[in-house]
């Protein structure tokens, strides 16, 4: 006879093997209720552990010694610090999103293709955050010749946005094609042959409060946008235990 411990972790069926035997010295009771415990609080963590968004982007191991003893620790793609100039004409860095998830995405105000559908979807992803502190929204121009802090005021004002929670920034071209292409890791740059005369991805960019990249959508797609919300929420909760 096996006597098998079942638990439904988002309906996962856990089981544990044989924990007791006719032809063997039964478990006592207080040792079943131990073994049951073990493994619900195992599958807790993994399912916990299954939850977390990932990491994106290259990883480095370090070798450090510690009392003696060496450990490895990793070191996670980061975005670097920046300095550029917002459309209320405000110097923007890292210091203003310490504390905060974040969604960047680039774009120009003269786009003829996709950033009026990017910016539809993302207006979205601005009505849900709305009044929460611990997240914000970052827009790079790549046309920062045409795309001074005017013409981003207005930009945002035609979408709607007040405050601060929603930055569009300008600045320095080659800083932000730089950003964008070994940071960011998607595409942003001059193109003579494509519409516009610029290029750029379609993504929306999720970004920790550590400045980890935890995942990339498709900034044109309904359910990508849909995704993207829900994951700020795992994010929130992940920072919330």
């Amino acid at each position: 006879m096996k006597i098998l411990f079942l638990s439904k972790v988002s309906g996962h069926k856990v089981t544990q093997g044989l924990a007791q035997s006719c032809t063997k010295k039964p478990l006592s009771y207080p040792l079943q209720i131990s073994v049951l415990l073990c493994v619900l609080l195992s599958t807790f963590s993994c399912q916990n552990s299954a939850d977390r968004l990932p990491i994106l982007g290259e990883r480095e191991a370090i070798k450090r010694v510690v009392n003696g003893k060496e450990v490895v620790d990793t070191l996670y793609h980061t975005i670097p610090d920046f300095k550029f100039v917002s459309q209320d004409n405000d110097t923007i860095t890292a210091a203003n999103f310490k504390d905060k998830i974040y969604v960047a995405d680039f774009f120009f105000t003269t786009c003829p293709t996709i950033c009026p559908v990017m910016k539809k979807q993302m207006l979205k992803v601005y009505e849900q955050i709305k009044g929460q502190n611990d997240v914000a929204i970052l827009s790079h121009t790549i046309d920062p010749q045409h795309d001074t802090p005017t013409v981003l005021k207005q930009y945002a004002d035609d979408l709607g946005v007040r405050g601060k929670q929603w930055l569009f920034v300008t600045g320095d071209r080659e800083k932000i094609y730089e950003i964008g292409e070994k940071h960011y890791l998607v595409v942003a740059g001059a193109d003579s042959t494509a519409p516009g005369g610029y290029i750029h991805s379609g993504a929306f960019i999720l970004v920790d409060k550590q400045k980890h990249i935890r995942g990339t959508y498709n900034g044109t797609d309904d359910k990508a946008t849909q995704r993207l919300l829900n994951d700020i929420k795992k994010l929130q909760t992940e920072y919330a235990q």
